[in-house]
């Protein structure tokens, strides 16, 4: 099976995340949340990294529980910063608080963060492929930083908008691929 180039067919966990997983639309809460903090931790690193830490992640992180994430303190950020499988970066990990306060506002304004992005797809997947940005991820990061999430520049929302599938973004040859002239945009 021919997958997308970015895909390293040595590593399984990497294989199956292309496999099962981007791509692949999941709106629920806990799902996205859990994507939006490891993408921020990927900045200036690859995501092959990021997923080989996942398991890590989700152990340090409370199971990627907003609700906890939100509440922790300088104790808990120093044994964060000392955890060596995941990302040590003390300015990702004050980020991933601050992330988690402004998830769970944009929930209580908007009833779930699902809601918050459909509106602004409108309730549509996008397939394209070879972007690194588009208007809607430089869209979603403008309001985002206004309402003070971090780590959540253009290019980092495109690659959280395909991990999450409102953009599906398999390379032409993969056996994942849709072409866009036989989608354009398709609601969900």
């Amino acid at each position: 099976m021919k997958r997308c180039s970015w895909c390293n067919e040595k590593n399984e966990a990497y294989v199956r995340y292309h496999d099962e997983e981007w791509g692949v639309l999941n709106l629920e809460d806990p799902y996205l949340f859990e994507m939006l903090i490891l993408e921020s931790f990927q900045a200036g690193l690859s995501w092959e990294c990021i997923l080989n830490k996942r398991k890590a992640f989700r152990q340090a992180f409370d199971h990627f529980d907003w609700r906890r994430i939100q509440g922790y303190g300088e104790d808990k950020i120093e044994s964060l910063c000392q955890d060596p499988g995941i990302v040590r970066n003390r300015l990702k990990i004050k980020a991933a608080i601050t992330n988690a306060k402004v998830f769970e506002e944009i929930r209580q304004e908007k009833g779930s963060f699902r809601d918050y992005l459909l509106e602004f797809t409108g309730g549509k997947i996008f397939y394209e492929t070879h972007q690194t940005h588009s208007k809607l991820s430089d869209a979603l990061s403008q309001d985002l930083k206004k309402r003070g999430m971090k780590f959540v520049g253009t290019t980092i929302l495109y690659a959280y908008l395909q991990a999450i599938g409102i953009v599906n973004s398999h390379e032409e040859g993969c056996f994942l691929y849709v072409d866009p002239k036989n989608q354009s945009t398709r609601s969900h």
